[in-house]
């Protein structure tokens, strides 16, 4: 059993609980808000106590992702500024790029080499970025609709109108995006199935910096525990050779997908 590497702090652990959960439970009170004329729709709201009451559980959410959000810039700027520890791994480059095509040629079984990432893959930029992004049109179009009378003071109907197709289209993406994307990669992909634990402790094995960041590890990151019993067992190998699961995760995708496609994507496209 190798060493153990440090790849998330305490506060990234903090930012991320405070940002999952805010989400979950803003998913799970605005579509049916989105989808009102829907039984199940109807149903859920009543299950969770009516809409005034699934109204003020979206807007305490929504308060708890802006205090994620702040919390996650204002510790961007105290590490640039105070702590002088600011990093640009996160900012997408071309390798990003080759390495897509790398691990996509890798995936079709046109080469044996797989890419090679450094401290974030594109997979994990692209989270971030996506996120970042969507954080802001969705903030920035909740707190007009959260206050109506004070943003008609300032933008006409017009803008107010388009604020909540704003919102609600790209809460769709949002919720499409982690379900869909995030969740395979972090949670059901045989590499890590049934989670990647980084969120929960910080830690990954030597063999997992082998496996999923292995120029990290070539660049000389510092590992936190030397030769430790207690240090985190990848078992990722054990799953990815399980076809039983692979078959199995995809028909529920395939599942979700022609669910969502019949259910959803006219409504949304509406």
């Amino acid at each position: 059993m190798g060493s153990v590497y440090q790849r998330w702090n305490i506060h990234h652990r903090l930012q991320h609980i405070l940002l999952f959960t805010s989400f979950l439970i803003l998913a799970l009170t605005g579509l049916p808000l989105k989808y009102a004329a829907k039984a199940w729709a109807v149903k859920l709201s009543a299950l969770l106590g009516g809409f005034s009451t699934m109204m003020t559980i979206h807007k305490i959410a929504a308060a708890v992702m802006i205090i994620a959000a702040v919390y996650h810039l204002g510790y961007l700027v105290f590490c640039k500024f105070v702590a002088k520890e600011s990093s640009k791994a996160m900012i997408p480059t071309m390798k990003d790029v080759t390495d897509l095509l790398d691990h996509m040629a890798f995936c079709l079984g046109m080469t044996k080499q797989k890419a090679k990432f450094d401290r974030y893959s594109y997979k994990e930029k692209f989270d971030y970025w996506a996120v970042f992004w969507g954080i802001a049109i969705m903030v920035g179009s909740g707190l007009i609709l959260w206050f109506p009378h004070i943003s008609a003071r300032f933008v006409s109907r017009t803008f107010i109108d388009c604020a909540q197709i704003a919102h609600s289209d790209e809460a769709m993406l949002a919720i499409m995006a982690i379900f869909v994307w995030h969740f395979y990669n972090a949670h059901f992909s045989p590499m890590v199935f049934p989670m990647n634990k980084v969120w929960l402790d910080g830690k990954f094995s030597q063999e997992e910096m082998e496996e999923f960041h292995p120029l990290e590890l070539r660049h000389g990151a510092p590992p936190v525990v030397g030769r430790d019993t207690a240090a985190p067992v990848y078992e990722g190998s054990r799953f990815r050779r399980s076809s039983v699961l692979i078959v199995i995760q995809m028909i529920v995708y395939a599942v979700v997908l022609i669910w969502f496609l019949y259910g959803f994507l006219p409504l949304a496209l509406m």
